[in-house]
């Protein structure tokens, strides 16, 4: 399945009437010629789900005839302007699977079926620079469109587009050409749209006859309820997980770590408020969040690996690692970081995953009722500082045991360095159960928590570096291949493990101190 060409939009849509006439586009500044001029019937059929999913995240589907780009069209939201994701036309009946894939997490097994239809007589003028460059489309669009939707009607406007090409968009020249261009045309009779997009204006009060998804639907709950305040954060890490599944697939960097972090956070609310309700719905969802990320932190470990490999190659100053062997350590961390996004990617689209997504705004829309006896926010204070009293207690337990064995080393390295990583996941626990109370006295503890858990963080990396170095090793080996490279990166990284860790005794006294003040 060929990936989907991508490009970056960026562009400003103004309202005209219909007498207004186009100014001299040469006015602008970095035009200087009018490159072509041409009129086209452009007739586009927009897809959604009966709930308007992607519409409602600004995100618009479209198959359209006529011009020069007809085909498959997704645009997607992106900073200042929009991904646009293109297939060819295909079936006129059946979503390029590759588009399809992009919002997963928003569509789901929802059907996406035509929700309006948009005709335009285009006149495109490209406009270019000193040296006949294009720099700029400009889009004088006559529109008529009908809604699909029940109770929808037909509608007609005119407007004009200004996009900046591929090689200005994201450039200062392009920016500045965009602001002036924008000040020129409303001064030439535009004025600012009332409708962010072709799509808006096409469905008009048929937006708002749409049901609304699960997620969106105001959940029915007394206006003191405890709940309030946490399916507010629900929602927000929904929307966050939600919006970072395209990243993950699309393998943008950092991807992993955020969608991770935010998996980790939700996780924390559901255990942290899993004793305020009734049922099993708040350990369930956590249950199968600590799945996904599971099979996320494979992928982000080898990432990590794979950059700090990189790292440590780009700097050693040995003349002991010769060109070979830097190229064989590039290409096996690199084989295995793309074998665990194929992985994640693999489980982004299961439907375990995606019910799992379903069930989490099932409990935004009908969250379960509150345990009888608890009420007042006396009440609910001391059961999330019981949490946190609770995770402190265990953050001591671990961090006993590394201050007892870790320089035991009668013991294998890996234990030792096992109890090292369950402080830090007791850390971990005891910062976000600090951070949902909400509570600002708790505000040291859970700095000092994060400030302790980054610096295990990165005495975790060099320790995963190292049992990646091991696996790998041993595979070049069994190919022949000289392995005295692996072993010169392994000891770098058993050096600045031990490194982290130089202040770890000083951050884990940081943290009791800011718990003995509040617990």
């Amino acid at each position: 399945m060929a990936a989907p060409h991508q490009f970056v939009e960026i562009e400003i849509k103004l309202a005209v009437d219909d007498s207004t006439a186009v100014p001299d586009l040469r006015q602008l500044p970095g035009v200087c010629a009018l490159a072509s001029t041409s009129h086209q019937q452009l007739s586009a059929i927009y897809y959604d789900t009966a709930d308007l999913r992607l519409t409602r995240e600004k995100i618009t589907l479209r198959r359209r005839t006529g011009g020069s780009d007809d085909g498959w069209h997704m645009k997607i939201p992106a900073g200042q302007g929009r991904t646009e994701l293109r297939c060819p036309l295909g079936d006129p009946h059946t979503v390029p699977q590759e588009l399809v894939d992009a919002v997963r997490a928003i569509v789901r097994h929802h059907p996406l079926q035509p929700i309006a239809q948009v005709n335009n007589h285009r006149v495109e003028t490209i406009l270019a620079d000193a040296d006949g460059r294009p720099v700029a489309e400009f889009c004088d669009d006559h529109v008529s469109a009908r809604s699909l939707l029940p109770g929808g009607s037909s509608t007609s406007w005119r407007e004009w587009e200004l996009e900046l090409t591929e090689q200005v968009a994201g450039t200062d020249a392009g920016a500045s050409l965009l602001r002036q261009a924008e000040r020129y045309l409303l001064a030439s009779g535009a004025r600012p749209s009332a409708s962010p997009s072709k799509l808006t204006s096409a469905l008009g009060d048929s937006l708002g006859k749409a049901p609304l998804p699960p997620h969106l639907r105001e959940a029915h709950l007394p206006a003191d309820s405890p709940l309030r305040l946490l399916l507010a954060s629900v929602r927000e890490l929904r929307d966050a997980i939600v919006h970072g599944d395209r990243a993950v697939r699309a393998d943008e960097p950092d991807s992993v770590h955020q969608q991770r972090v935010a998996i980790r956070k939700l996780r924390s609310i559901l255990r942290t408020f899993d004793g305020l309700v009734e049922g099993d719905a708040f350990s369930n969802i956590e249950k199968e969040l600590k799945h996904v990320a599971g099979v996320l932190g494979v992928a982000r470990d080898a990432e990590v690996v794979h950059a700090r490999w990189l790292q440590l190659l780009d700097t050693d100053d040995s003349d002991c690692i010769d060109e070979a062997a830097a190229t064989h350590l590039r290409e096996d961390m690199q084989r295995a970081y793309t074998l665990a996004h194929r992985d994640a990617v693999e489980l982004c689209n299961s439907d375990a995953y995606l019910e799992l997504l379903d069930a989490i705004d099932e409990l935004i829309a009908n969250p379960p009722r509150v345990r009888e006896g608890i009420e007042g926010s006396a009440k609910i204070d001391e059961i999330l500082a019981r949490h946190v009293r609770k995770a402190y207690k265990k953050l001591k337990k671990r961090h006993a045991k590394v201050d007892d064995r870790y320089h035991d080393t009668s013991l294998p390295r890996t234990k030792r360095e096992a109890y090292v990583h369950d402080v830090r996941k007791a850390a971990k626990r005891l910062r976000y159960a600090a951070a949902a109370t909400g509570d600002p006295k708790f505000k040291r503890l859970v700095k000092a928590c994060k400030r302790l858990q980054s610096m295990l963080g990165d005495f975790e990396d060099c320790a995963t570096s190292r049992e990646e170095l091991l696996v790998l090793a041993d595979m070049a080996r069994r190919r022949d291949e000289d392995v005295f490279a692996y072993g010169m990166c392994f000891q770098r990284e058993l050096r600045d493990g031990e490194k982290a860790l130089r202040g770890y005794f000083g951050a884990v006294r940081e943290v009791k101190k800011a718990a003995q003040k509040v617990l």
